[in-house]
């Protein structure tokens, strides 16, 4: 049952705010779209996941705390592609399912990294879905957690055997933005490519649309404000996050002889709804 509730002012600003970037968003076009996935892609999506695990690959995740790192988790598991998970995260989580058993938790302090340069070590393929917002953690959280903590999480990655490199990025992303999310998100996307990891990937979904079990009224805002459009243009800039997750989930089993792809929401949209038989 939904509670009927009044946005103090301070709520009231973010959601205004909210309501600005997703309208941003409509505007903005990515630069080099990435590509979906062809009918043989699709046809090939379960060979190519049973050759993925026979090659025993070992992965880690950052911030499964969130939404989108939590349900990118629970899909890594559901799909059993790699012989090693590891979490790391600011706090050790607890988990209740028998699914989670195996999964290997490095407790680190985002502020002192280096001291945890053990926790990266021997990994083959990364997933980085670490991100907070301006509106909760100020202009100098936001920084740090959305650059600086992900590029150092990926300078340690690199030094410890990662090839695969995968970034949550936004629709957007441009370092010369003249709005400073995407300003952010654009700057710390070229100073993770100049780690040169073997294989990095990009993906740049629109508004991410999830419900959580906590109250908030600034998502649950724009997710109305998305469910008003015609279906086409909300799904050219939002897309669901079981959707982003598993487009990285099928992107990294096909093999790519590119350094470099960004995935943008329609590509995304395609390759996240690719099952396979």
């Amino acid at each position: 049952m939904h509670r009927c509730m009044s946005l103090s002012a301070g709520a009231a600003v973010a959601a205004v705010a909210a309501l600005v970037a997703a309208l941003l968003l409509l505007w903005c076009e990515d630069a080099g779209p990435g590509a979906g996935s062809s009918m043989a892609e699709t046809e090939a999506l379960p060979k190519l996941r049973e050759d993925f695990r026979r090659q025993n690959k070992s992965v880690f995740i950052l911030g499964v705390s969130g939404e989108t790192g939590r349900v990118l988790l629970k899909e890594i598991l559901e799909q059993s592609l790699f012989s090693k998970v590891t979490v790391i995260g600011r706090r050790k989580l607890t988990f209740d399912e028998e699914a989670y058993k195996n999964v290997n938790q490095e407790v680190v302090d985002f502020e002192k990294l280096d001291d945890y340069a053990s926790a990266f070590q021997g990994h083959d393929v990364g997933f980085c879905c670490l991100g907070t917002t301006k509106a909760k953690a100020g202009a100098e959280g936001f920084v740090r957690v959305d650059r600086d903590y992900v590029l150092k999480s990926a300078e340690l990655a690199k030094a410890g055997g990662c090839k695969h490199f995968n970034l949550l990025s936004s629709k957007g992303a441009d370092k010369s933005s003249s709005f400073f999310y995407l300003q952010v998100k654009g700057e710390v996307e070229g100073r993770v490519e100049e780690l040169k990891f073997d294989r990095y990937s990009i993906f740049r979904p629109g508004v991410l649309l999830c419900d959580r079990q906590e109250s908030r009224p600034t998502e649950w805002l724009v997710r109305k404000f998305f469910g008003s459009l015609p279906a086409s243009w909300a799904s050219g800039h939002s897309v669901p996050v079981a959707t982003v997750c598993r487009a990285m989930l099928n992107n990294a089993v096909r093999p790519s002889d590119k350094q470099k792809e960004v995935l943008d929401n329609t590509a995304i949209h395609s390759l996240g709804k690719a099952k396979g038989s």
